[in-house]
């Protein structure tokens, strides 16, 4: 087994052990019990808060989206389905509300690391692997790389965006992602690979130089879904 097989197995097994406490929540918050609702909001506000700031890129439009989204999860608790998963109900209704606010004409998200207040210091791209011990050249490189791989993500569109935080963030199999976007797995793997394969070509140079050459497009699929 792979390291990411590995970790996508150990992260499916912490999932399935939460969903059961988290039914267990839900039976009694249906039940009237507002501090098992307090719970889950406890339990679950800061991964929603991280997938509604990595879709929209603005700490004050994350916190509004993650309120509203637990709102309305609250509104439609008495007809939720125990067998099912807060987690990716939670994470359908956070994405599905990202995506709408991405979408609203004249929204410009910030295309800028600074204006979200990040220093280039402070900048941490998730698909990028850290240099640890890296010189002081490596170091002004990594964080150009973060910088280019930052703005080719914020222009990539709202359901691109999507895929590439819940597979590369959060760690999502296809199969919850597909849950999540109420779409099938093809089409998940099919947005995964156009997402990625934009990245790699706006940051062609850079992908040579941390992970080889691009991929040979002449054998993938070029539909989009």
């Amino acid at each position: 087994m792979n390291k990411r097989a590995a970790v996508a197995s150990k992260a499916g097994e912490e999932r399935a052990k939460e969903a059961e406490e988290d039914r267990a929540l839900i039976a009694r918050a249906q039940a009237g019990e507002m501090v098992a609702f307090r719970r889950l909001v406890e339990r679950h506000q800061r991964q929603a808060f991280a997938l509604a700031f990595a879709l929209v890129r603005d700490e004050n439009d994350a916190r509004e989206l993650v309120q509203e989204a637990f709102l309305r999860a609250f509104k439609n608790l008495p007809t939720f389905q125990r067998d099912s998963s807060f987690f990716t109900w939670l994470y359908r209704i956070v994405t599905n509300l990202g995506i709408d606010l991405l979408r609203k004409p004249g929204r410009r998200v910030r295309e800028s690391i600074e204006e979200v207040g990040t220093t280039d210091e402070d900048v941490d791209v998730p698909f990028l692997g850290r240099f640890d011990g890296a010189d002081p050249v490596e170091a002004v490189r990594r964080r150009e790389i973060a910088q280019r791989l930052q703005a080719a993500f914020d222009e990539l569109p709202s359901y691109h965006r999507a895929v590439i935080v819940l597979r590369e963030l959060e760690g999502m199999s296809y199969e919850e992602m597909a849950s999540v976007m109420s779409v099938s797995k093809g089409t998940i793997m099919s947005r995964l690979f156009h997402a990625r394969k934009k990245l790699q070509r706006v940051l062609a140079d850079c992908y040579a130089e941390q992970v080889g050459r691009l991929p040979d497009e002449r054998n993938q699929s070029e539909s989009e879904p």
